[in-house]
């Protein structure tokens, strides 16, 4: 018989999820330990909000995040406004608008909730958890390789193991494509068939249009461009355009950077990437751990998005995804984010006032503690402190007596005074 009271997933919207304590922590670990990294780097945080009207966010949408946005009427105005489905539009609005006397380069740095429309498939994800930098004011190779490296040590700093970061450069497609006779329909298939790296049916397309041979070389390399560093050579004896060739230079200039951080180990590239094509203005990037499809990060340049709000300025950034790197680093993250509480503390009989003084003592002291309220034989209080991961239960019998200090990992029972543990002369 089915339980009248019980509440099925079917509640939920598809594309969210609630998050228990467990994967709570997971999530809040990510988030603290990238936070630290942005902080090493100089990057100072910002908090955008959730809603913006639409008209201003659309400013700063890639056409494919255009149509992913969650949009409504607001009430008190009758206005379109919208759910952000990515924070980088709203700093670059917020600089624009906001900041715009202060001295360049800014380093800022955010985490928050984004909100996507997804096809009607299950376990994609629309509510996306982000944290992310934005280097507002700097067009170097320097500046890029920042984004790169930070990344890296973003990784290295959770616990993956391997992983790559995989980087493409859109001047170099554009400058391959910038002369061919195309229409939009064919320019769209084209641009199909070389992101998925279908050669065969790129063959197809070429075949339908008056190009010169070296021109049909340039197009049919993109599919076969990735790789490590080798691929840059290998782009550099076929492409001919300035426009391309200037493309892999930023990449060379790059790569120097990222050698003198000790990180190029971690890079492949991968110059058949369209990724952003409406959006980036030069190289792009996505970083990808082992055993898992789908990227845990993502960024590059976007030297034109500040100018949609008034103030022309180089940019480039990246953001990871919270929720793919808990799907990667699950098992990694059991030791390192299990959400420890140090100390619960039983008092029997109906007078509470030692136990609960105690507990105030020690919250003072900088631990956290909780009072176990429920009468209940001390084997059950242990048991449920080892279940919600308490590191220690104390059992206080008064002030007078002493107290029982049991760790809860084993089991080892110490014996001190009240006095030594309200004043912190007992170590926990």
């Amino acid at each position: 018989m089915t339980d009248p009271t019980a509440i099925p997933e079917s509640l939920l919207p598809r594309g969210v999820k609630d998050f228990l304590p467990a994967k709570a922590a997971k999530i809040a670990y990510l988030k603290h330990t990238l936070e630290e990294v942005f902080s090493r780097w100089a990057f100072r945080p910002i908090l955008p909000p959730s809603l913006e009207y639409l008209e201003v966010l659309e400013r700063g949408l890639g056409e494919g995040l255009r149509h992913r946005t969650f949009r409504f009427d607001d009430r008190q105005n009758g206005q379109l406004v919208a759910i952000t489905p990515d924070m980088t539009p709203q700093v670059a609005r917020i600089v624009a608008t906001r900041m715009n006397k202060a001295p360049l380069p800014l380093r800022l740095c955010y985490s928050g909730r984004v909100l996507r429309h997804t096809e009607q498939q299950a376990g994609k994800d629309r509510e996306i958890y982000q944290s992310g930098v934005e280097l507002i004011g700097l067009a170097s190779p320097e500046a890029d390789a920042e984004m790169v490296a930070m990344a890296i040590e973003g990784l290295q700093a959770l616990g993956a193991g391997e992983f790559t970061i995989d980087i493409g450069q859109v001047e170099f497609f554009r400058g391959v494509m910038a002369d061919l006779p195309l229409n939009h329909a064919q320019a769209r298939a084209v641009q199909d068939a070389i992101a998925r790296k279908d050669s065969s049916t790129l063959a197809n397309l070429l075949a339908e249009l008056a190009i010169s041979d070296a021109s049909r070389r340039e197009v049919m390399a993109l599919p076969r461009l990735f790789g490590g560093r080798e691929v840059l050579d290998r782009a550099a004896a076929i492409v001919a355009n300035d426009r391309s060739r200037r493309a892999l230079e930023n990449l060379h200039d790059i790569l120097k950077v990222l050698e003198v951080y000790g990180v190029e180990e971690h890079v492949t590239f991968d110059l058949g990437e369209l990724r952003g094509l409406d959006y980036h203005t030069g190289v792009t990037f996505q970083g990808f751990l082992s055993g898992l499809g789908a990227a845990v990060c993502s960024g590059g340049r976007y030297d034109n998005l500040t100018a949609r709000y008034g103030y022309p300025a180089p940019a480039t950034g990246f953001a990871f995804n919270l929720l793919h790197l808990l799907t990667a680093l699950d098992r990694e993250l059991e030791q390192r984010a299990v959400s420890h509480i140090d100390v619960l503390i039983l008092q029997s009989g109906p007078d509470k006032r030692c136990a609960q003084c105690l507990a105030r003592a020690l919250r003072e002291q900088g631990l956290s503690a909780a009072r176990d309220m429920l009468e209940r034989p001390l084997a059950d209080s242990l048991a449920y402190a080892r279940k919600m991961h308490y590191r220690w239960l104390l059992v206080v019998a008064g002030e007078d007596q002493p107290v029982r200090a049991i760790r809860t990992t084993d089991g080892v029972e110490q014996e001190t005074s009240y006095q030594a543990v309200s004043v912190g002369d007992f170590r926990l």
